[in-house]
């Protein structure tokens, strides 16, 4: 058993939203396909995957480096030692050879839509979904019970209103949410108030509600805020800093007594380590939001997931960053809190298939062979185009 070709192609996001620094109409993703020498109903079998949504697709990376160092390696070195599954760990070490450490960025990204691909591989040649494989490789049993998820939206439009945010989250509560957020720093504070009680009006409540900087504030502008917002008691206050200023996310922690979130713009163990030694981090309060698709794949993401639990922290504060559906098997695989969803936005990345039916703010992985990508509307044509070519 062997990996005969790999391809990417690189799919720009649908939709003109902004957070408090970025505008994600130009975004691209890449969409990668790892294609294996066995033949089922005439076809091979391939493994898709994606880095994630809100950067930017690695095409030169993935094209000029990995892709070439791992189509170079003998068939053999690339299996697991049973011959029947290929080993993710190899893929990532193929993918990284002289590579430095440190300098994680684009790099991270791009290495996971192939260590990804993989796991969506093996799960087809199981003919399971991938999240009991992932479960299976974890040591873990596999999940049967559906993981919460919340609906993550309004975001800043060139044309925003009140009205615009109250009917775009009534429409997710229309999907079956009952949990959401929404964006803040990009209006004043003022502003961003009033759009906050528009969501209270929605989401029945402050425990239902998070709210989201992006990594927009210093430390004055973030205390403002987390004063302004203490007595709604949100479900929690997210990235409200650069996302490797932990001293401003410790200090943060001392003097709010929600929960903070935050980790999305880690791309290592390390740097999740670090979060935990030096950012005031809170067992059993705060959430942890790393995600494998930004951070070199599931490989290192369960390196990440022992460290925090060494560290005193609970798999169950983690909720991963990215609202598609691969990091719905990751959460129900691997035992995690729940995680973000994107009814709404960055088509056709964002989103379950319909299939996977949210009710109650729950939702559970189809029993498609793999991630399901296949069945999810808009980017099973976009896989379509990249198997055929």
């Amino acid at each position: 058993m062997r990996i005969v070709d790999i391809r990417e192609i690189s799919v720009p996001l649908k939709g003109n939203v902004s957070n408090a620094l970025v505008n994600f109409s130009e975004h691209t993703v890449s969409l990668v396909a790892v294609f294996s020498d066995v033949v089922r109903n005439g076809k091979p079998v391939v493994g898709v995957a994606f880095n994630s949504i809100g950067r930017f697709a690695q095409r030169g990376l993935l094209h000029e480096r990995f892709i070439p160092r791992i189509l170079k390696c003998t068939p053999e070195s690339l299996l697991e030692s049973d011959g029947r599954t290929f080993s993710a760990k190899a893929i990532f070490r193929a993918a990284m050879t002289n590579e430095k450490p440190g300098g994680h960025g684009d790099r991270a990204t791009a290495v996971a839509a192939l260590e990804l691909a993989i796991w969506d591989l093996n799960a087809k040649l199981a003919d399971e979904p991938a999240y009991v494989t992932i479960a299976r490789a974890a040591g873990r049993p596999a999940q049967t019970r559906a993981k919460p998820v919340y609906a993550a939206g309004g975001y800043y439009y060139p044309e925003d209103s009140s009205n615009r945010l109250r009917s775009e989250l009534q429409a997710y509560r229309d999907l079956g949410f009952v949990d959401f957020k929404i964006k803040i720093g990009g209006a004043s504070l003022e502003e961003d108030l009033k759009r906050i009680h528009v969501a209270l009006e929605i989401s029945d409540g402050g425990e239902h509600l998070a709210v989201d900087a992006n990594g927009r504030f210093d430390l004055q502008t973030a205390l403002a805020y987390a004063d302004a917002i203490a007595p709604l008691a949100l479900r929690w206050y997210e990235e409200v800093g650069d996302p490797l200023d932990f001293r401003l996310n410790a200090e943060i922690a001392s003097r709010y007594r929600g929960a903070i979130a935050t980790g999305e713009n880690l791309f290592s163990t390390i740097d999740t380590v670090n979060l935990m030694r030096f950012g005031g981090m809170r067992p059993g309060l705060d959430v942890f939001q790393m995600e494998a698709g930004l951070s070199y794949g599931l490989t290192e993401y369960m390196a990440t997931l022992k460290e925090l639990e060494a560290h005193g922290f609970s798999r169950e504060q983690v909720q991963p960053h990215g609202g598609h559906l691969i990091n719905l098997h990751i959460a129900t695989g691997l035992g995690l809190g729940g995680c973000e969803v994107y009814p709404g936005v960055f088509q056709p990345f964002g989103g379950y298939s319909a299939a996977c039916m949210v009710s109650e703010g729950y939702a559970m992985p189809t029993q498609a062979p793999g991630f399901g990508l296949e069945e999810k509307p808009g980017l099973s044509e976009a896989i379509a185009e990249l198997i055929k070519r």
